[in-house]
């Protein structure tokens, strides 16, 4: 670690070691094993282990443990029997890269407090709510499961999903209150109101249709975007977005679209160290509203709602006010004699639901297609594999959209450009090799993306079709996200200008801290009095220098914690030393 040599491999040791440290102090907890210090769930863990199981939810707007047999987490390790914790409920406190004390909050309860940037308003909840609250509650987690429904590639519902049809939604078009998201969202049809783009800036032509089944779209979107536990994180997979940019025959490396093209050494520091900040931001202010608002996930919510029966009509049978509401061709009521009434008609007044029917009918990964059918509700499924299922932390809000967004903006500020290199990115899922747990597509089809907002976007549906997020969580991400990817973007660029500051008010620097061996010291003025003391207050080094910076050979001092004064010139340094 002593880089004075100038060698290159020491200072890479020592840009390591500081960050490795600094992670052992920027409250994530990581020298503990990234544990929970005070978090603790409202509702009692959802076994999965059986089919038909009661959720046992307390409080039906709180996110809620699921017990597995095999569980496999996001970074691919295996964990038998297990009921995982709510993933870093507390993570708000993390410092941050750019997030403004102005956009933090810090809210108590159970006597603890949680931090929390970009709060937004809370989501719809169900018992003790409003009218309106309890509306929007049941209609957001409805079209989770009326979305379920679009995953059977039999249906012969067909889509154009090119540019050409789907991206280009203004921001401004985003719905500013959860008693709108309906006209943002189409609950029946599934997508949103993109509006397509006519023409390729880039090649002047218009975009070419690419007419594939709508399952087949949204089940290769819920895979693609899923990230893990066998691909990239959800951050990660934007690195990847960024490398698949750079890498384009197309691309020039001018920052922000303008001046010389950089070095790719230059490009690939000034573009991961932003990108790198605005996802850090991201997890802050995602998972610290996770932590705060402790909502509820797509499978607990469905399945307690159906639990408890019908909303629609008091003269029908498992009537509850709050229940699910009926929707013909979706949400109905079993009926006796009907294939799901069961051989003595024990599930009769049950709610049944028009949707993917879930692993128990996948045999053969390589073979099976589960589609889409009425099954009972509380065997409803994400479309997600059975040894995840859901992420194990609450939705609101979506990391994916938050993530993905704030991305989204530092692609677009640092290429200068919003549109993808040549007018359009793209990935190819090959006929019935791209899907993991059943068999698909049952074409090739290729996403494509005009602009890397059109992709953020597209990531956010991904999550809704996989059965993850209701549009609640989805919105106020992507809308966080915006703010802090421009944000980050803003931050960062002093870093790349050059000081001009004389050499007269340069800050007195000293490194390493922890030392091994030797003490150097920068920017010094003048003579200058090198003073060390024992933590007790004797003085066991005293020095001058003359020079603007110098060394001193440590290495006979014994292990402990000193303070060191520095007097040079009008300017008086103290700081704590740590020798190993």
């Amino acid at each position: 670690m002593d880089y004075q040599s100038e060698d290159a491999a020491a200072l890479g040791n020592y840009v390591a070691q500081t960050i490795i440290n600094y992670g052992f102090t920027d409250n994530s907890r990581e020298i503990t094993g990234y544990d929970n210090a005070f978090y603790q769930p409202v509702n009692p863990a959802l076994d999965l282990n059986g089919p038909g199981a009661l959720t046992g939810i307390i409080a039906s707007s709180k996110w809620q443990p699921l017990t597995f047999n095999t569980f496999i987490d996001q970074s691919g390790n295996l964990i038998e029997g297990s009921t995982p914790e709510f993933l870093s409920p507390e993570w708000g406190a993390v410092h941050p890269f750019s997030l403004s004390d102005s956009d933090k909050e810090t809210f108590s309860k159970n006597g603890n407090d949680y931090t929390v940037y970009h709060n937004p308003e809370a989501p719809p909840h169900l018992s003790g709510a409003s009218a309106s609250s309890r509306e929007q509650y049941k209609w957001n987690f409805e079209l989770v499961s009326i979305w379920s429904s679009h995953l059977d590639p039999t249906d012969g519902v067909i889509w154009d999903i090119s540019p050409k049809s789907i991206g280009n939604i203004d921001i401004n078009l985003f719905p500013n209150s959860y008693a709108i998201y309906p006209d943002f969202y189409n609950e029946l049809e599934g997508g949103d109101i993109s509006l397509g783009h006519a023409i390729n800036p880039v090649t002047g032509q218009a975009y070419e249709t690419q007419m594939v089944p709508r399952a087949d779209y949204a089940r290769v979107l819920a895979e693609f975007w899923a990230d893990g536990p066998d691909s990239e994180t959800p951050p990660g997979h934007w690195f990847t977005i960024l490398n698949y940019v750079t890498d384009h025959e197309l691309f020039e490396r001018k920052f922000n679209g303008q001046g010389d093209e950089l070095s790719p050494l230059e490009w690939d520091v000034k573009a991961y160290f932003i990108l790198a900040g605005a996802l850090h931001d991201s997890a802050i202010a995602a998972w610290g509203i996770k932590g705060w608002h402790d909502y509820i996930r797509p499978i607990s919510a469905i399945r307690y709602m159906c639990e408890l029966g019908q909303s629609t009509d008091n003269n029908l049978p498992n009537y509850n006010p709050e229940g699910i509401e009926l929707k013909e061709g979706y949400i109905e009521v079993v009926q006796a004699g009907e294939p799901l009434s069961g051989i003595n008609d024990e599930h009769v007044g049950k709610i049944k639901l028009k949707a993917w029917r879930g692993h128990n009918f996948i045999d053969n990964a390589t073979t099976d297609v589960a589609g889409a059918g009425w099954i009972l509700a509380e065997n409803w499924w994400p479309y997600q594999r059975p040894s995840f299922v859901t992420p194990p932390f609450a939705g609101f809000v979506s990391g994916h959209s938050t993530f993905s967004r704030a991305a989204a903006e530092v692609m677009t500020l640092i290429t200068g450009d919003a549109f993808f290199p040549g007018g359009m990115g793209e990935f190819v899922a090959k006929k019935d090799e791209f899907l993991v747990f059943e068999r698909g597509p049952s074409v090739d089809v290729t996403l494509q993306w005009a602009t890397y907002r059109d992709a953020s976007d597209q990531t956010s549906l991904s999550r809704i079709w996989g059965g993850i997020h209701p549009p609640a969580d989805d919105i106020p991400g992507r809308l966080i996200g915006k703010q802090i990817g421009i944000d980050a973007y803003n931050f960062a660029l002093p870093y790349f200008e050059k000081s001009n500051t004389s050499d007269d008010e340069l800050e007195i620097v000293l490194y390493p801290n922890p030392i091994e061996d030797n003490l150097y010291l920068k920017n010094l003025k003048g003579t200058s009095t090198i003073q060390l003391y024992s933590i007790n207050g004797q003085l066991i080094f005293n020095d001058t220098i003359s020079a603007t910076s110098g060394s001193f050979d440590l290495k006979a001092l014994a292990q402990g914690v000193y303070i060191l004064k520095v007097t040079s010139g009008s300017e008086n340094v103290n700081k704590i030393l740590i020798k190993r």
